[in-house]
């Protein structure tokens, strides 16, 4: 999940918090996770204020609680080749919700494109999501492979 907005200061943009709007879009596309029936073993984000919140929503949807830590590696200046270790060292069995900005973006494009990593299994917009939030649920239907 990655968090856009406008752009300001280094210093600024690290307090930053989540619009309004970023509040109810996240609110959105948490709520679409849940209802194609994925569950978060835990929540990694960036130190960046906005990532936080986004994280919170999440945690208050899927009523996990505490379960987010902060890696510092994916602030906007972070070193994307310090994250994939740290990726490496989590249990297989969990599913991690990473919120985050650039470098996650190039992060995401280079599992997709390594044809030896499975870290991506499900890649959906956030317009895919906001979509399936605001249509009949009875409509779609979940395949499981």
């Amino acid at each position: 999940m990655r968090e856009t907005g406008q752009r300001s200061s280094m210093a600024s943009d690290r307090i930053r918090p989540l619009t309004s709007a970023g509040k109810a879009e996240i609110h959105e596309i948490a709520k679409a996770l849940k209802i194609i029936g994925l569950k978060f073993d835990l929540i990694v984000i960036s130190p960046l204020k906005r990532a936080y919140d986004t994280a919170m929503i999440v945690s208050d949807i899927f009523k996990i609680g505490n379960k987010v830590q902060v890696w510092n590696e994916l602030a906007p200046e972070g070193q994307r080749i310090e994250v994939y270790p740290k990726i490496s060292h989590l249990s297989e069995e969990y599913t991690v919700l990473i919120v985050g900005h650039q470098p996650l973006g190039q992060m995401v494009n280079d599992m997709i494109h390594n044809e030896k990593s499975n870290a991506c299994n499900l890649l959906l917009t956030p317009r895919i999501l906001r979509n399936i939030y605001k249509k009949d649920i009875k409509s779609y239907t979940v395949i499981s492979h």
